[in-house]
C-alpha cells in the first residue's frame, strides 16, 4: 500500500503503465474475491476450484491480455500422467501461463515437475501455434 498520494493520483489518472513485459504479470496476487472460508490452510483443489467459480476476477487479477485454456490439462510422458492446474495464455506476450498450485513450502521436486511441464509445453503446444 502506497503513502505517496501524489503517485496514487497520477496512477489513477494514467492507469497502470506498462513498459516492460514483467509490468503486465502482477506480482503479488490479491485473491479476496475468491470468498474462501477463513481458514489458515487451503487445499490445492479448493483454490483451484474458487478461481475457476471466479474466473473473471482471477483474469483481472493477473492482469491484461490472459487467456483461460484449461484446467487439469492432461499430458502423458514416459507412460505416466501428468495434469497441469491451470493454462492461460497470455496475448499480448504471445506466451502460455502454466500455474501449478503448491499448498506446502515449494520443493526441489515442485521446480523439476514444473520445468517438465514447461518442457513439453515448448516442444509439443507452442510449436502447434
Amino acid at each position: 500500500m502506497s503513502r505517496d498520494k501524489e503517485e496514487i493520483k497520477e496512477l489513477s489518472k494514467k492507469g497502470h503503465i506498462i513498459d516492460k513485459a514483467d509490468d503486465i504479470i502482477k506480482d503479488p496476487y490479491v485473491l479476496e474475491f475468491l470468498n474462501l472460508q477463513e481458514k489458515h490452510i487451503y487445499s490445492e483443489h479448493e483454490l483451484e476450484t474458487g478461481i475457476i467459480d471466479k474466473l473473471e476476477h482471477f483474469l483481472l487479477e493477473l492482469g491484461k491480455g490472459f487467456l483461460f485454456e484449461a484446467r487439469q490439462k492432461r499430458f502423458t510422458f514416459d507412460d505416466d500422467h501428468f495434469y497441469m492446474d491451470l493454462v492461460f495464455y497470455n496475448r499480448l506476450l504471445r506466451c502460455y501461463v502454466l500455474i501449478d498450485l503448491k499448498r506446502d513450502k515449494l520443493t526441489h521436486q515442485d521446480i523439476g515437475q514444473m520445468q517438465m511441464y514447461v518442457n513439453y509445453f515448448d516442444k509439443l503446444i507452442k510449436n502447434r501455434r
